[in-house]
């Protein structure tokens, strides 16, 4: 929590050629809006990183992120659009919760786990396509995603959850 509730924190330029970010480092750091980064630098997002960041819309991600941990970005709800490295191979607990302008999530093939309430209240998240190597949809994984209009469940996927997609009204 090394800059949680820096509340006027707007930008963050990491140029380390690698970091990990620890547990709640920026969380409720409520004015910041971008990180920037060097091309291989962040290689772990811990356990609420970026909790609370309401106003965060952008952050750059490299392809040597390993871990993404739950709430790590819980309640962004600025955050439009974030890519899944091909390095990641779970989507932990409650990581995009609340991240309400979240339009589209593309779910790598490397991705062989989403846990419970991962996308859980993205409201605006309208497309998803999940990889053929995940295998189960854990609970409230898309609940209460309102605006879900399409979504890609390959054959691999052999188990949905209870309230998986709940109160999806699209």
């Amino acid at each position: 929590s090394t800059f949680s509730k820096c509340s006027s924190l707007e930008k963050i330029t990491i140029c380390s050629s690698s970091i990990e970010i620890g547990p709640f480092a920026f969380s409720e750091c409520i004015s910041l809006k971008q990180i920037i980064t060097s091309s291989f630098s962040i290689t772990k997002i811990d356990q609420g990183s970026f909790f609370g960041c309401a106003s965060l819309k952008q952050i750059s991600i490299s392809t040597s992120l390993t871990k993404i941990g739950e709430y790590a970005f819980f309640r962004c709800s600025s955050l439009t659009q974030f890519m899944i490295p091909s390095s990641i191979t779970q989507v932990e607990s409650y990581t995009f919760c609340g991240c309400s302008s979240l339009t589209q999530i593309t779910i790598p093939s490397s991705v062989t786990e989403i846990e419970s309430s991962a996308f859980m209240e993205c409201s605006s998240l309208n497309q998803i396509e999940i990889s053929s190597s995940v295998t189960k949809i854990r609970e409230r994984t898309f609940f209460g995603c309102l605006s879900l209009k399409q979504i890609t469940v390959p054959t691999s996927v052999t188990e949905i959850e209870n309230h998986s997609f709940y109160k999806c009204s699209s």
